[in-house]
């Protein structure tokens, strides 16, 4: 017989100020996890505990509570609801087995409600409706419900108070018949069956055909507790402790004294002290042991002895692993939407230690890896990749409170990409004396989006497999430049067609040298274009301003579908570069009194509206790049000389 445990983690989500901090306070205080109800505007709610948090008032902090439940043990975690925060709330949602996503009966859906739900889509995490804040004066939660069904899903069902009574009603019996024919026969015949309907709804909300709603007020205390009981009906997990470990991490921090917290999900089996964890890349999968398991809640923790399936733990012991890397017996590393569009540089006392403050931000780049630190040598400088202003005043003081260095930011910068438009061959030549490598790559454009993608057409007849391995792994290692801007190159396909080698001079980073000196031989002769972050738009207004909205789209240099007209507003939706929208919240919610809506989501990267202009500016100089040439080295008569990048390919020996 399968042994299964009954673990559920729910995860907490909302737009900013809807209430969803105030929500996770009353359910840990209905299941007596905490004695007192905290309030984010009182500063003592019990998962806003940071600092930081209490004094700005908003979660920045994906932190997570445990309480038990009718037989059932929960691990709640509460999300930010700041756009600035959303890479920490998707590192969330990969270990949701369910989501409750709090909407504002005052207010609706809005900007941020829109990202939230995209990206629940995208981890297909089943989702919950609290529809919050019924209290107020203005709030509708029938008109909310209809502005779900219309801008998220048609499959939104209001379920206040249809199951305290043990049946269902007509309406929802209907509305699950619908959405399986089986059912419908199954109705038809035999009639209303409360368990095989109450089974088909638990499945049907598993497999995110339909969302339940429920409406009350947190701050009010009401609603809360019918909704964790229809919660609690409606929802069960089956983790096996039957198979092996496996595991998921989802958020890595540093204690004062550097001690670095793993923290995962267990997926599969089992996890005890001491046992050994293997994780990374299958090719250089890592082999540590688990030197401490916590379960924590808040701040608080309990060192435990093992972790089971379906169980958030913290792991000391794992030196290297990484926010998304599968553990055990999991071997896919998670992909996330949320990618920063702006860099920034950091800035700090000429005093201080360079590669002190460089340490400071590595480890800050372990717990966020959105940040992206990059360390220019020759500049000495240290640049970040962050998702707006408000995130770089936390780090101000993030860095500050927990490592006692004072820094600022410069004025943030667009984050740039490259890419090429056609298929070229490069060819990379490295031959200083007593060493040896040659390497040719077909460099061609990919689909947007994609990135590098690496791929292997060398017979193992001009070079071994491992040495095919080892240029892989280099070109593999590290994001390469592009020649415009020296911004990242991707969207590009680099396949390995030859090399050769010298069984007495090859040696060390010879590969590495003929691989980067062909990629970019490869690139001085393709057509490189600029490729510029755009928004994913959806914007709804009153058909008075619909005129003023396409015109300042269009001198944004942005694109646009036909409106959707009902009802008196307007639908509309496209994409815009981030560069010419990223301030138009303000100049938006001036004109429509605060009662448009616009959301904004990252809509990846396409060809840059002002690349003549952006290239000016940036003023990169391709030649004087210290990480990259395009010139090969040959040897003669005892001595390495250079062959510029136009010259190159006729002095190849595998030709």
């Amino acid at each position: 017989m399968k042994r299964w445990t009954m673990n559920k983690t729910i995860g907490i989500l909302a737009h900013v100020d809807a209430g969803k901090t105030t929500f996770s306070e009353q359910l840990l205080y209905h299941t007596k996890s905490i004695r007192q109800r905290g309030r984010v505007d009182h500063q003592d709610a019990f998962l806003d505990s940071h600092e930081i948090e209490k004094n700005r008032g908003i979660t920045i902090f994906a932190d997570q509570a445990k309480f038990s439940y009718n037989g059932s043990t929960y691990y709640l975690i509460d999300t930010p609801g700041h756009v600035d925060f959303s890479a920490e709330m998707e590192r969330a949602i990969q270990v949701m087995d369910f989501a409750i996503l709090i909407v504002s009966a005052v207010d609706g859906i809005e900007g941020h409600t829109e990202t939230v739900w995209q990206l629940l889509k995208k981890h297909k995490v089943p989702v919950f409706f609290f529809l919050n804040k019924v209290d107020r004066d203005g709030a509708d939660a029938e008109r909310t419900i209809a502005e779900i069904r219309s801008s998220l899903t048609p499959d939104a069902i209001n379920l206040t108070h249809v199951l305290d009574t043990g049946r269902m009603g007509e309406e929802l019996v209907e509305f699950i018949a619908e959405r399986s024919e089986a059912l419908l026969d199954h109705y038809m015949e035999t009639g209303y069956d409360r368990e095989r309907w109450l089974g088909a709804l638990k499945e049907m909300i598993q497999e995110r055909q339909i969302f339940a709603c429920a409406s009350g007020s947190a701050l009010k205390d009401a609603g809360v507790a019918e909704f964790l009981e229809q919660l609690d009906q409606l929802t069960e997990t089956h983790y096996s402790m039957e198979e092996g470990f496996s595991a998921q991490v989802y958020k890595i921090r540093h204690e004062p004294n550097s001690n670095r917290l793993t923290f995962i999900k267990v997926l599969s089996g089992e996890l005890r002290v001491r046992d050994e964890i293997s994780y990374g890349p299958a090719e250089h999968r890592l082999t540590e042991k688990a030197t401490q398991l916590r379960s924590y809640s808040g701040v608080k923790f309990q060192a435990v002895e093992k972790a089971e399936a379906g169980e958030l733990v913290a792991v000391a012991g794992l030196s290297d692993a990484r926010i998304g890397d599968g553990l055990g017996q999991a071997f896919s590393r998670a992909s996330f939407s949320m990618v920063p569009t702006l860099k920034s540089k950091v800035l700090f006392d000429s005093a201080a230690n360079a590669k002190e403050v460089l340490k400071t931000f590595m480890l800050l780049d372990a717990e966020d890896p959105s940040l992206r630190v990059v360390w220019d040598e020759h500049f000495q400088e240290i640049h970040i990749h962050v998702m707006g202003v408000i995130q770089l005043e936390v780090l101000q003081q993030i860095v500050k409170d927990r490592f006692g260095f004072v820094v600022s930011f410069g004025a943030p910068e667009i984050l740039y990409k490259e890419t090429i438009e056609d298929a070229v061959t490069g060819y990379g030549h490295f031959e200083p004396l007593r060493h040896y490598a040659e390497v040719h790559l077909q460099i061609e454009s990919a689909p947007r989006g994609s990135g590098i993608a690496l791929a292997n057409a060398c017979h193992a007849d001009a070079l071994s497999t491992g040495n095919q391995n080892l240029v892989l792994h280099h070109l593999e290692e590290r994001d390469h430049h592009g020649l415009l801007t020296g911004s990242a190159l991707t969207d590009v396909k680099i396949t390995l067609l030859t090399g050769r080698g010298h069984n007495q001079h090859t040696s060390g980073g010879d590969f590495r040298e003929a691989a980067y000196r062909a990629l970019r031989q490869g690139l001085e002769k393709a057509r490189n274009r600029l490729l510029e972050p755009v928004y994913r738009f959806k914007i709804i207004v009153d058909m008075d301003h619909m005129g003023k909205v396409l015109s300042d789209i269009q001198q944004a240099h942005g694109q646009f579908e036909a409106p959707e007209l009902s009802g008196g507003r307007a639908l509309i939706q496209g994409t815009v570069p981030v560069a010419t929208f990223m301030e138009y919240s303000t100049e938006f919610a001036s004109f429509t009194h605060g009662k448009g809506s616009l959301s904004l989501l990252f809509g990846g990267y396409d060809f840059c509206h002002n690349e003549d202009e952006v290239i000016r500016k940036i003023a990169y100089t391709k030649e004087a790049d210290p990480e990259y040439t395009s010139t090969s080295i040959f040897c003669a008569k005892g001595q390495g000389y250079k062959v510029p990048w136009d010259e190159a390919e006729a002095a190849m020996h595998c030709l």
